[in-house]
């Protein structure tokens, strides 16, 4: 239990209340008795207001993955409709990304002290006026300032839906429900691309954010009349003393300073840049002085230290943040090879990536019910990191002149094996996590994953133009521009698409295929990098009483519709 003795008094007494209302039938110790005889989550059922919460939790995940992923490929048209800079549609692109990674842990914590439904709310609410400005913008600032205000929302939104889930589901059965979600956050990513080209040529660009709003009244709706849950009744003033004004300042500040960079270098500026470095080294600096703030002075940490003195759930945060690196990496860099190597088009590169996006979805799925059917989650870990070492290293396989079966086949491993890892890392996790800690546990799990999106496109952005320099002055024809050519693989892609067909540019794409061998190379190292740290997760029992401050109320009029 949590060092806190109140805390874990007011668990106690709305799990009492939980089990009076008929959410959780069971008692702790009635669940640890049927621990023995492996049966304690047989007498739960969501009931219809639990599911219908959950049908409006899948909904907004897929609403922030559709926004998150469809404007990339539609920059160019918007750039050239608003009369845009490349900086200013390179911000437009990667400011929702920013932002929604570095705001979820402070909605998990303020969810903590004013309860989630207001925090859901709010971020739906910043999700709502950045489509708003987004559909029209008439330039890029209004642009900027949408993705922004739709990133800080898009965060908190990412964060409470999976923290819901703990709030409602017990332990063991939670897999099939964060497997539902991943798939839906799947979905969202592959569509997401293939509708805003669609939009963006056959339509208009500023359909991309009015297809937000039905998703968003719905969801709005929905959690208003469903979203009824249990908190702990205290004062405005109370709660408001409760929040780490001082932490949160610190780790808002200290983390945007250290990704801003992370997502320009190389691109916008040089590694070596004092406006890379300089920001990087100020974040580093910003992120040393938070942790000794958290540790040492704060009275409620945003981040709790706690959350990292478990074994199990540092070497999980890690795996989080390797998978993250890893699946990004693939799901940036192998569009590029399809555009600049096939020379396919934008939509249609987003379809030849299903081999990878729409095995991962599955994949998690049927682990997150195999885990609760059998009440073990390291073989998922283990399985999914071994396999995607495996899926990476095949990668390398590919060249100019891969067949279609070919890299097809290729494809399905690595996306198996990153779709297990989903429910099983976020199972490790939560095992591990006292109840006081579980949301915000929860919560730094989808940051970490975030991180390591951002951290992987920059790592594969390090490595491909260094190869990719490398490469090219193996060529003479080409050695002259190895720099100009080197700087940035998405910007390489309409070059070697305008070039006539020829010796030299058979050449170009050669060299492109080699270079992105060596990021896939890359990703395989981390994967086996995972795998051995996985080596260090131990067993948790799954079968555990559902414990939280916040499960559903049942109203006046519900019948005992959450029993079996």
């Amino acid at each position: 239990m949590s060092a806190d003795p109140s805390i874990d008094t007011q668990v106690e007494a709305v799990n009492q209340e939980n089990n009076s209302n008929g959410v959780w039938e069971k008692t702790a110790d009635a669940a640890d008795a049927d621990t023995e005889q492996g049966s304690s989550t047989e007498e739960f059922a969501l009931g219809w207001r639990g599911i219908l919460v959950f049908f409006t939790l899948c909904i907004l995940s897929l609403m922030a993955a559709l926004d998150g992923t469809s404007l990339s490929v539609a920059l160019p048209i918007i750039s050239d409709a608003l009369n845009g800079t490349a900086i200013e549609a390179f911000w437009s692109g990667t400011s929702f990304l920013l932002l929604s990674t570095v705001f979820q842990p402070s909605f998990a914590s303020l969810s903590n002290i004013f309860g989630r439904r207001p925090l859901i709310l709010i971020a739906v609410a910043f999700f709502f006026v950045g489509a708003v400005v987004c559909a029209v913008a008439k330039n890029f600032t209004y642009m900027l300032v949408g993705r922004s205000i739709q990133g800080l929302g898009g965060g908190g939104i990412i964060a409470l839906t999976e923290i819901i889930v703990t709030d409602i589901v017990p332990l063991r059965l939670r897999g099939q429900y964060f497997g539902l979600l991943s798939a839906m956050w799947s979905l969202g990513s592959v569509t997401g691309p293939i509708l805003g080209g669609v939009f963006a040529e056959d339509v208009t660009w500023r359909w991309i954010f009015y297809i937000n709003f039905p998703f968003i009244g719905v969801g709005a709706v929905f959690v208003l009349l469903f979203l009824n849950l249990n908190i702990i009744p205290s004062s405005l003033a109370e709660k408001l003393r409760r929040i780490d004004y001082v932490g949160t300042g610190l780790f808002i500040g200290s983390m945007a300073s250290f990704l801003i960079p992370l997502t320009w270098g190389g691109v916008l500026y040089s590694w070596s840049s004092w406006r890379t470095l300089v920001p990087l080294l100020i974040g580093v600096a910003g992120l040393t002085v938070f942790g000794v703030y958290e540790w040492r002075y704060a009275t409620e940490p945003i981040i709790p230290p706690g959350i990292f003195q478990n074994r199990t759930a540092a070497v999980s945060f890690i795996g989080s943040v390797l998978q993250g690196l890893v699946l990004w990496c693939a799901l940036y860099y192998l569009p590029l090879y399809f555009e600049a190597v096939k020379e396919y088009s934008p939509v249609l590169s987003g379809v030849a990536l299903f081999p990878d996006s729409f095995t991962v979805a599955p994949s998690a799925m049927a682990t997150g019910f195999l885990i609760t059917h059998f009440g073990a989650y390291r073989w998922a870990v283990w399985a999914g990191w071994a396999l995607s070492m495996l899926g990476m290293g095949l990668m390398c396989l590919i060249k100019v002149d891969t067949s279609v079966p070919a890299w097809i086949f290729i494809n399905l491993v690595a996306g198996v094996g990153l779709g297990l890892l989903f429910p099983s890392l976020a199972f490790a996790v939560q095992a591990s996590a006292e109840p006081a800690m579980l949301a915000i546990a929860v919560a730094m799990f989808s940051f970490f994953r975030a991180l390591g999106q951002t951290i992987g496109v920059a790592i594969g952005g390090v490595v491909f133009q260094n190869r990719m320099r490398s490469n090219l002055l193996g060529y003479p024809s080409l050695a002259p521009m190895a720099d100009a050519y080197s700087q940035d693989a998405s910007g390489l892609v309409e070059i070697i698409q305008a070039m006539p067909a020829g010796q030299e540019k058979a050449d170009l794409k050669e060299a492109y295929t080699a270079s992105l061998r060596i990021v896939w190379a890359v990703c395989c190292a981390m994967s086996g990098l995972g795998l051995l740290l996985s080596l260090l997760t131990e067993h948790y029992d799954l079968d555990r009483a559902l414990e939280t401050t916040q499960g559903l109320k049942k109203g006046k009029n519900d019948t005992d519709d959450s029993e079996a």
